[in-house]
């Protein structure tokens, strides 16, 4: 999977590692030579993944981690590094989604739903990059990638505002990071096959999309080849950038 990235040394956070992407991200990643922190408020999941990785031969460690906590995500910072030695990569995948879905519109849902959206969708990234962001200036090198969505550019309500504000927030970190030999660039992924990709597409919207996108479902692992380009060597002159994976969803002229 890991094709000729290698990122063996490199020490590597993925967010909302239990399961769905940022599982794949992980196991990808400790493909092409990573150490891996699993970071997930589930810590069961993160542990049971973990396990898969390391009994592969790789190497891995979980870490129960609550992303819109600024304590929790210097906590997994601070695991990675007494791990491993070091933090090169963030993977800022965790977020909700499933579980917005029938919790109203934005003139209907409940201001908490909204402020613990933004708080895990928005906030979280940015929590988890200032907690690594140290230790990355440290070795005057770093890659940090935000997972964004298609949603972001459509109207998918409180979901798709802080996807678009991840968009933005990219950009400004890509700025103001360069001059400490930090990437920071986005993934934005369309219809992909998990679980809360399943509870947020019934399969009424499904069959819609099917009729509308040139490729329109994805697995998890259709990602990793992105996000391996992103963080290794290939990437290295790409910063602020949205990379779109979905398979045809999101067209620009």
């Amino acid at each position: 999977m890991s094709g000729e990235v290698t990122l063996s040394g490199k020490v590597a956070i993925v967010t909302g590692a239990g399961g769905g992407i940022g599982k794949a991200y992980a196991k990808g990643l400790a493909e092409a030579g990573a150490a891996v922190v699993l970071a997930d408020i589930n810590l069961e999941n993160a542990e049971a993944a973990a396990k898969k990785v390391t009994e592969a031969g790789f190497q891995a460690l979980a870490v129960r981690t609550d992303v819109s906590d600024e304590e929790s995500a210097n906590a997994m910072a601070a695991a990675a590094r007494e791990a491993f030695g070091s933090v090169d990569i963030l993977v800022n995948n965790a977020a909700l989604m499933a579980e917005i879905v029938g919790k109203g519109t934005l003139t209907t849902m409940s201001l908490d739903m909204w402020h613990r959206t933004v708080a895990v969708n928005l906030t979280g990234p940015l929590l988890c990059a200032r907690a690594v962001v140290p230790f990355m200036k440290e070795r005057g090198y770093g890659k940090i990638v935000n997972q964004s969505s298609g949603g972001a550019f459509m109207a998918a309500n409180a979901y798709g505002i802080t996807k678009l504000g991840v968009v933005s927030m990219t950009i400004s970190l890509a700025r103001e990071l360069a001059p400490f030999g930090i990437r920071v660039n986005a993934i934005a992924p369309g219809y992909v096959n998990t679980e809360a990709g399943f509870a947020s597409a019934p399969p009424a919207v499904r069959e819609m999309v099917a009729k509308s996108i040139p490729f329109p479902f994805g697995d998890p692992e259709d990602l990793v080849p992105g996000l391996l380009y992103l963080v290794g060597p290939g990437g290295d002159w790409v910063t602020g950038h949205t990379l779109n994976i979905d398979g045809g969803w999101i067209q620009r002229t």
